[in-house]
């Protein structure tokens, strides 16, 4: 027997992650992108990474046509940023005031995120309701702050050490 779904969702909201926005850009689709917490790195050699992604989202179709997306980790005060991406909005909407740039696979890459990755998709795995999308990392970019974290529903911030 499996767990219910709210017993599931309840336990979930208990894994504190950062938060990060997956990006793409495709000729049929132009620049999409949408809030995650569902990532992972998964190899250092080759440096491969995971997102998952609903299957209703549309930055799905964008990437399974460009075939590269990229992973940008939020810093702490982009909620704003994370809500935006987060869906409510059209995609061209959700990248209105945001500074970004086109990586070498020619995904957007926020200017302003506390890191980047630009990634190639090497292989997609159906699971449940959602595809689980690894890419080979190209390219990263780092900057300094502090991240955005998620917890039990809520933005959080990293405290300073006493």
């Amino acid at each position: 027997m499996t767990v219910n779904i709210e017993d599931f969702k309840k336990g979930l909201k208990l894994w504190a992650s950062g938060v990060a926005v997956v990006t793409t850009k495709s000729k049929a689709f132009g620049a999409q992108g949408m809030t995650v917490t569902a990532f992972s790195s998964v190899s250092v050699d080759p440096p491969l990474i995971l997102v998952c992604i609903n299957d209703t989202a549309d930055t799905g179709d964008g990437i399974r046509e460009s075939q590269s997306f990229a992973v940008n980790f939020l810093n702490a005060g982009q909620e704003a940023v994370s809500n935006q991406f987060a869906g409510g909005c059209s995609q061209q909407q959700r990248f209105e005031n945001i500074s970004w740039s086109e990586a070498a696979t020619g995904t957007p890459i926020f200017d302003t995120c506390l890191a980047s990755l630009d990634c190639k998709v090497v292989q997609q795995v159906r699971a449940g309701t959602h595809w689980i999308i690894i890419g080979e990392v190209q390219d990263v970019v780092c900057r300094s702050g502090d991240p955005l974290l998620y917890f039990s529903s809520a933005y959080r911030q990293l405290q300073p050490a006493e």
